[in-house]
């Protein structure tokens, strides 16, 4: 392991300090939901307390304030992304619905009867439904590119199913099941010389890898503040200035209009014009804080320490007969999915929790992916820099009791 200091960053996030049936927490789902710093807990109490005024509508005192906070939050996506204008950067309520909000305003808009969308097997749920719903609607076709066993994409695939009648192309920046980190401006560049703009899901790459939105060269990307160390109930949609300028308002209502008239209405300039309604302003502060938090780590030590640790967990793992790990060959961070021969994901997952060791189980939001490896389920591990690889080998230790205790052995 580096230098990374975590025992110094463990104090910083007191939901790892507390007991679950009278053992220490062993936290290992931040993959689905990453607990929070006391920083970022303190400015969401702060803003309830002290500072809590709609936004973009009074001229009082905290309104303003409020409001000046809530952009300086806006600023703060835009450079930790490396976008190139605050214009660029939309809140949302997450990236589900950052998502659907492009299903419905770029599909009303550059979706027709015949055309494609294409997704790839490994995608969460969240990246597939919209846009099978946005099919439905439209008389659209959705196509998949498959992954090898290894969980890679097949890029000869998609290579393939890309032709004039593609209109977007949706795929994981890292995938929340194998950990797998995607050829992201592979794919960008692929589809571009098509003419093809790509979304990139970047609920799992925002938090693992550093995100340069203009490196990557994408049309889209989104992502989530509850797993970035943040509240939950806030995310971002980033879009390409030229393409968000085109799309029409995905909500109607307050915030988001210029002039309203019962002859007309005119919208707001980007990126109100996607914002409807009071918007999370607290939530949106504390994704700065948290933003704010992970720079000052620094972040590229968290990075490096949670790909070890990753790699640890996956060298631990290995010593279970019995155990497959998905993607294992595959270069990964953050995120390690099993079976084990003989158990049932939710039977382990419930022993180990008496042990005091939260990890995820089901299909995971990806029952396509789950078909192409034959299982119903798998159980998920998602290390994060706040965890120890003592931390690990307790969670090993206590996988080995309860396998003993399913199958004998």
């Amino acid at each position: 392991m580096n230098t990374f200091d975590f025992t110094a960053i463990r104090r910083d996030f007191p939901a790892l300090q507390q007991q679950v049936y009278g053992k220490p927490l062993i936290y290992l789902d931040s993959a689905a939901t990453a607990q929070k710093p006391q920083c970022v807990i303190d400015t969401v109490n702060d803003m309830h307390a002290r500072w809590n005024a709609n936004i973009h509508r009074a001229v009082h005192y905290l309104a303003t304030q409020c409001t000046e906070r809530y952009e300086q939050a806006r600023e703060t996506v835009r450079r930790f992304i490396h976008a190139r204008a605050t214009q660029e950067v939309v809140f949302t309520s997450g990236t589900t619905a950052a998502i659907n909000l492009l299903a419905f305003s770029f599909g009303e808009r550059r979706i027709g009867a015949g055309d494609e969308i294409i997704v790839t097997e490994a995608e969460h749920h969240s990246n597939i439904v919209p846009w099978q719903l946005l099919c439905e609607r439209k008389g659209a076709t959705l196509k998949v590119v498959p992954v090898d066993p290894a969980g890679r994409l097949q890029m000869d695939s998609l290579a393939a199913l890309i032709n004039e009648r593609t209109r977007l192309l949706c795929v994981a920046h890292i995938s929340n099941v194998l950990g797998i980190v995607n050829p992201v401006k592979e794919l960008v560049r692929l589809a571009h010389t098509h003419g093809v703009p790509v979304l990139l899901d970047g609920a799992q790459g925002v938090v693992h890898q550093p995100v340069d939105v203009q490196d990557m060269d994408c049309d889209f990307y989104v992502f989530s503040g509850h797993k970035l160390f943040a509240p939950t109930g806030i995310g971002v949609l980033y879009g390409r200035e030229t393409l968000l300028e085109q799309l029409p308002p995905w909500q109607g209502g307050g915030d988001m209009i210029a002039s309203v008239s019962f002859a007309k209405t005119s919208f707001a300039d980007l990126p109100l014009k996607f914002e409807a309604g009071t918007a999370n302003y607290i939530g949106a502060c504390g994704l700065a804080t948290a933003i704010d938090y992970l720079q000052a780590i620094p972040l590229a030590a968290a990075h490096r320490y949670e790909q070890e640790l990753t790699a640890y967990t996956v060298r631990r793992l290995s010593t279970i007969e019995g155990l497959q790990v998905y993607g294992e060959k595959a270069p990964k961070t953050g995120v390690v999915s099993f079976t084990i021969a003989g158990v049932h994901p939710l039977d382990m997952a419930t022993i180990l929790d008496k042990s005091g060791v939260a990890l995820r189980t089901g299909h995971l939001c990806a029952e396509p992916l789950m078909r192409r490896f034959g299982v119903s389920g798998m159980l998920r591990v998602s290390p994060a820099f706040y965890n120890t690889p003592e931390e690990i080998d307790t969670f090993v230790a206590a996988l080995k009791t309860a396998k003993k205790m399913l199958v004998g052995n």
